[in-house]
C-alpha cells in the first residue's frame, strides 16, 4: 500500500479547519440589490419569469430598500419601468420621471446606511428598447446616444443617485459621462462602466422585468459572447476614461473574463448575476433538482472567488440575512 506523504485533506476534517482554510468569504457588504421601479400606485407586481422579484412601486421600494439597509448589503441599483415611452427616452431626463423620482424618494429614505445607485441608459424608456437614439436607417447613433447619457447624468446626479451604472456599452461613454458630472458640480458622483457586458441570451426575464419593447438584438454595441480579450480591452479603455468601478456582465458564464480584468484592474471590478441565471436556479430548485441555498451560496462565492469585489444579485438581501443569522450563532 502506498501511503501518501502530503495529505491535502488534512484541513478539511473538521468544519474548524475548514473555515481556517477558506480562500474565499463573503460578507453582505459586497452586495448590491437591483430594484426595478414602476410608476403608479398599488401594491408591488410579480415578475413571473423572476419568481420572488417584483416591480415595485415607490412606496414598496422605501420598504424593500428600508430590509436591504437592516441587512447590511452595500447597495441598491434602481431600474425605471415609465408608463410612456418615446424615441429618445425623455422620460430618463424628467426630474420627476419614475426613476429620478424613486432615487430621490429611497436616497431620503436611507440615508448614507446603503449605496442608492441608478441604471444610466435609455432602453428602459426607449418605444424601440435599444439603449440609445437611432438614426435614419435605424441603427444606434452613437455619438447623439452621448449627448442624452450626458443629459441622464446630471439629472440622475441631481436626484441623489451616489453610483451612476453606465450600461449602455455606448463607445466614449464613461468620458462623456465624467466630463459632464465634473464640469456641473458633480465631481463627487461615481461611475460604474458596464465595461465587459456581453450580447446574452441570459437576459430574458430583465425585459419582462422592465417591459421591454425591444424588436431584434444589441449585437452592434454589446459584446460578442465569443471574445475574451475584448472584455478586457472595454475595461482598461474605461479605466482610461475614468471610471471609478468596471462591472462584467453576465456573471457566472464569463467568469474567465472576469477573472482577466480582475488582474489588470487597479480599482474595483463588479459583477452582475443576471436575471436568465437567477431565473435558472430558482427553477431547479422549484423542481427539487438542486438544493436551493446551497445553489445561491455557491453561485455567489463563484463570482467572489474569480475576482469580484462585489455582485449585483437578486438575492441580495436573502443571502445578508442567511450570512447574518450563520455570524450570530
Amino acid at each position: 500500500m502506498i501511503t501518501p506523504v502530503i495529505r491535502p485533506r488534512r484541513l478539511r476534517n473538521s468544519p474548524a479547519l475548514r473555515r481556517l482554510a477558506t480562500e474565499t468569504r463573503l460578507h453582505p457588504s459586497e452586495f448590491v440589490l437591483p430594484m426595478f421601479v414602476r410608476e403608479g400606485n398599488g401594491d408591488a407586481v410579480p415578475i413571473q419569469s423572476m419568481p420572488g422579484v417584483v416591480q415595485h412601486t415607490i412606496d414598496s421600494a422605501r420598504r424593500a430598500v428600508t430590509e436591504a439597509a437592516e441587512a447590511g448589503i452595500g447597495g441598491v441599483m434602481l431600474f425605471g419601468v415609465p408608463s410612456v415611452r418615446d424615441a429618445v427616452g425623455s422620460g430618463a431626463t424628467d426630474p420627476d420621471g419614475i426613476l429620478n423620482a424613486a432615487t430621490r424618494a429611497l436616497a431620503d429614505e436611507v440615508g448614507d446606511a446603503l449605496s442608492v445607485q441608478t441604471d444610466l441608459c435609455l432602453d428602459e424608456f426607449t418605444d424601440h428598447g435599444h439603449c440609445g437614439v437611432l438614426s435614419a436607417d435605424g441603427s444606434v447613433d452613437n455619438d447623439a446616444t452621448l449627448e442624452r447619457y450626458r443629459e441622464m447624468a446630471l439629472v440622475q446626479a441631481a436626484s441623489g443617485s451616489q453610483l451612476l451604472g453606465l450600461s449602455g456599452m455606448m463607445d466614449g461613454q464613461v468620458a462623456a459621462v465624467r466630463e459632464a458630472l465634473d464640469q456641473n458640480g458633480f465631481v463627487d458622483t461615481a461611475v460604474l462602466a458596464y465595461s465587459a457586458k456581453y450580447a446574452s441570451a441570459f437576459y430574458g426575464p430583465f425585459r419582462d422585468a422592465v417591459e421591454s419593447t425591444l424588436e431584434g438584438d444589441r449585437r452592434t454595441y454589446q459584446l460578442d459572447p465569443a471574445n475574451r480579450r475584448e472584455g478586457v480591452r472595454e475595461a482598461l479603455l474605461d479605466i482610461s476614461e475614468g471610471a471609478d468601478i468596471v462591472m462584467v456582465k453576465p456573471a457566472m458564464s464569463y467568469l474567465d473574463v472576469l477573472s482577466d480584468v480582475a488582474a489588470v484592474s487597479d480599482i474595483p471590478v463588479w459583477a452582475y448575476q443576471v436575471s436568465g441565471e437567477y431565473a435558472m436556479i430558482e427553477a431547479a430548485a422549484a423542481h427539487g433538482w438542486i438544493d436551493r441555498r446551497r445553489a445561491v451560496e455557491e453561485s455567489v462565492l463563484s463570482i467572489r472567488r474569480a475576482g469580484a469585489d462585489a455582485v449585483l444579485t437578486y438575492w441580495a438581501v436573502e443571502l445578508a440575512t442567511w450570512l447574518n443569522e450563520r455570524q450570530a450563532r
